[in-house]
């Protein structure tokens, strides 16, 4: 099943902070034999956010969204979330009760509605405050603040999501291809995706004028697939005559 993010705030894409949920959740994914397959940024415009929610959900695939489910007049994921799947809001008892054990007597209207979500959701709890985030269908929903948002990510991940750890055998590998142009070694990298079944990737590395070209070249993909390609790379890049350097798997 393929997995994304969804990183929410004008303050990311004005540069006021910087995202960090999306290497957060790469090694999050990494650490459990799971990878992200797709990430999007979007501001807090509503209109915008309905359509890009809307084609979160249509996906299919298990995406989580980072911020604006509090209830200061900037935040808008939780409607958003409501009018992308067509749903009223309505405040979650479970959310509510977590809420008002955290502030108790000082529970006010504007706190509860922290607990207004889509009609169907289900909590998501976050032992750092209380103030819980929320899923439904094949969303995921957390707050913004990493010192939150990050334990709720492992909760999810290992509870519902925990049967799709290692689920899917697959490793990356490359090496250094020194003095090649890729236009050199593309035909043999088309040969081998096809002949092992696996995807086969080149970043070439800038160097300074005058220095050693070299390109960052391998595949990803089912183990022992990967193994035979790269070997057969090797094999074709020594008789083309480019000396290689292998560089760790992942």
């Amino acid at each position: 099943m393929a997995i994304g993010v969804l990183i929410i705030g004008d303050e990311i894409l004005s540069g006021r902070r910087e995202d960090k949920h999306l290497p957060k959740a790469i090694a999050l994914l990494k650490a459990r034999g799971m990878r992200l397959a797709w990430a999007r940024y979007c501001g807090d415009e509503r209109d915008r956010l309905i359509a890009t929610l809307r084609d979160c959900f249509s996906s299919g695939d298990v995406f989580f969204s980072f911020g604006g489910i509090g209830a200061t007049p900037d935040d808008h994921t939780r409607q958003s979330a409501a009018a992308a799947l067509g749903v009223p809001l309505a405040l979650h008892p479970e959310a509510e009760a977590e809420i008002r054990g955290r502030f108790g007597a000082e529970t006010t209207a504007n706190r509860l509605e922290m607990g207004t979500y889509p009609t169907g959701a289900r909590i998501i709890p976050n032992h750092y405050n209380r103030i819980p985030g929320f899923a439904i269908q094949n969303g995921y929903f957390v707050p913004g603040f990493p010192v939150m948002a990050w334990p709720m990510l492992e909760w999810v991940l290992d509870g519902e999501l925990s049967a799709l750890h290692h689920a899917e055998p697959y490793v990356e590998s490359s090496m250094w291809v020194f003095d090649a142009q890729e236009s050199q070694i593309s035909a043999l990298m088309l040969s081998v995706q096809e002949q092992f079944g696996v995807t086969v990737f080149s970043l070439p590395n800038a160097h300074a004028p005058g220095g050693r070209r070299q390109i960052e070249l391998g595949a990803k993909g089912e183990p022992a697939a990967v193994v035979a390609a790269m070997d057969a790379l090797r094999t074709s890049l020594a008789a083309m005559g480019f000396p290689t350097e292998s560089l760790a798997s992942t």
